[in-house]
């Protein structure tokens, strides 16, 4: 007993190891090419800096870095959060009704084939510089893989859970909270995590084209000015953000859906 409870503390240190070692030696090796990439081809620093540089630019402008990594984070969240009610409510509605379905389907696939960046400017002319433009433009950018991961997910219920659900004569609501939503989390869960990322990008674009603040001011005030190490700094943020933001929304699905490992591959 002693020698399986041991085995298995083993196994746990060494997933969590694997979990936390590999993606760093990944960051690492990608870091080490950057470097060897830059110093192999003799590319100028104004084009793209070295590493060193660009930790160098962490140190002298670490506190401005940190406040517009906040303020990105905000617009981050906020719109995706709005994306997220949004996107899970109308994926009910088209899930639950064909009529429905038929009517915003090719209203949704119109919005989302309009070019995002296209439409920034257009919410700075209403909506000014502050953050309403970008939290509306991660809205944007997230809404359309959550209505459709939500959607699909709750209309693939499997045929015999429905069966039992009527066989016990449960309610709409009954049926709907103790089958349609589990059957349709791990669905779900999938659009959640393709959207995330996307959230980070939409909050740059709204930056981009109109920003006193967060880190897309940064790479438009830092481009401007030639400091290229200050403009990799800012994306290096970013790509910090995007890898936090998906883990952290990895992790909540494990916590939430620790069966959906168990059962599959």
């Amino acid at each position: 007993m002693r020698m399986l409870d041991e085995r298995t503390r083993r196994r746990s240190i060494g997933a969590a190891m694997s979990a936390v070692g590999l993606p760093l030696l990944g960051a690492v090796g990608a870091v080490a090419v950057w470097w060897l990439a830059v110093g192999i081809l003799d590319v100028s620093s104004f084009i793209v800096p070295a590493p060193p540089e660009v930790a160098e630019a962490f140190d002298r402008m670490g506190g401005t870095l940190v406040h517009h990594f906040f303020v990105t984070l905000g617009e981050t969240l906020q719109g995706y959060v709005i994306a997220v009610v949004l996107g899970l409510l109308l994926g009910l509605a088209i899930a639950s009704s064909r009529v429905l379905e038929r009517i915003l389907y090719p209203n949704l696939l119109a919005l989302n084939a309009i070019p995002k960046p296209a439409v920034a400017p257009l919410l700075v002319i209403w909506m000014g510089f502050g953050p309403g433009p970008k939290v509306v433009m991660v809205t944007l950018i997230c809404f359309f893989p959550i209505v459709l991961a939500a959607a699909t997910g709750l209309a693939t219920t499997p045929a015999d859970q429905v069966e039992l659900a009527r066989s016990l004569d449960a309610s709409w609501w009954q049926a709907f909270r103790k089958v349609r939503l589990p059957a349709a989390m791990p669905q779900i869960f999938i659009g959640l995590k393709t959207a995330m990322p996307m959230a980070v990008i939409g909050a740059v674009i709204g930056e981009l084209v109109g920003a006193n603040e967060g880190l897309g001011a940064v790479i438009n005030q830092a481009s401007a000015g030639s400091d290229m190490a200050l403009a990799f700094a800012a994306i290096v943020l970013l790509g910090v953000m995007a890898i936090v933001l998906f883990y952290a929304l990895a992790g909540l699905e494990r916590l939430l859906l620790p069966w959906v490992r168990q059962t599959t591959g």
